[in-house]
């Protein structure tokens, strides 16, 4: 077998080759660790999310592996893509695919993660401002803020599949508190040496929601525009359009008794993640 450290794929790998794949949860800083691994030379990931065994299968082996064109130097390779944790299905597809590789998992307080996934799609002016009908669990249960959070359930189906072993295991809150800990937990999984990362990345915030944008209530009005105006959005003209109408946006504020009914909604889920953590995770209390 080929020595791990040593191995350099060609330009375009086989299925055997991917060794390795970022499942989600969205909403959890899974960018964030992306980022830090594409500053190594040694491994290699595509930068848009794939999502090919979740919604793109139709198209076949040969298209998901020209997604992967990069340096011969890289020795590891792998992919993001959130939806791969939440979308039924999906375990089984990519066990077919790649029995061998490793599943990385970051999760975050899912009722945060609920609140976050929510102000996403208020800011593209996709839901209102009415939180309740989004949140509340006694009418959003299976929608999809909150089921999104449920992720014991979403993972047993891969641990079934893949083996508890080749499943890494990883907190949002971790990143906040430790975040050279978190990497370097990530980098023995994937065999990588430990390393100093740059102090930048422990700064950087991906997506930055206060940046200034289109308020969700003009999308709503001019959504149907946005297939026209799509190739001009590097232009000059574009651009100084865009800043006539850009503004911070305001989001619904999440009301206390709503989060006290979400944090019951998730009481089981906590208990259920810490066993499969096999540790207390206070921060999702």
């Amino acid at each position: 077998m080929t020595n791990e450290a040593t191995k350099v794929f060609p330009a375009s790998p086989t299925m055997q080759e991917i060794d390795f794949l970022i499942i989600g949860a969205a909403k959890s800083a899974t960018t964030w660790l992306q980022q830090v691994l594409q500053s190594d030379p040694a491994v290699y990931m595509p930068d848009p999310e794939l999502h090919y065994f979740s919604r793109n299968y139709q198209r076949g082996d040969e298209w998901y592996l020209s997604q992967f064109a990069r340096p011969s130097g890289a020795k590891l390779v792998g992919e993001k893509s959130n939806s791969y944790l939440n979308t039924p299905g999906t375990a089984q597809l990519i066990f077919k695919s790649l029995p061998h590789a490793k599943l990385i998992v970051q999760m975050r307080n899912p009722v945060d993660r609920a609140y976050s996934d929510y102000c996403m799609l208020y800011r593209r002016g996709e839901v209102s401002a009415d939180i309740g009908k989004y949140l509340d669990p006694s009418i959003a249960a299976r929608g999809r803020f909150l089921s999104s959070g449920l992720y014991s359930a979403q993972l047993a189906e891969f641990i079934e599949l893949f083996g508890r072993e080749r499943l890494l295991l990883l907190t949002y809150e971790r990143v906040r508190t430790d975040p050279s800990a978190q990497l370097n937990q990530l980098r023995a999984f994937l065999g990588l040496p430990t390393t100093q990362v740059p102090s930048s990345f422990f700064a950087r915030k991906v997506k930055d929601k206060s940046v200034p944008m289109i308020s969700p209530e003009l999308k709503r009005y001019v959504g149907w525009l946005k297939p026209l105006v799509s190739p001009l959005r590097s232009t000059p003209v574009f651009s100084r359009i865009h800043r006539q109408f850009a503004k911070e946006i305001s989001y619904p504020k999440l009301p206390l008794e709503l989060r006290s009914q979400l944090h019951g909604f998730y009481a089981s889920e906590v208990a259920a993640m810490e066993i499969l953590i096999d540790r207390k995770i206070p921060e999702w209390l």
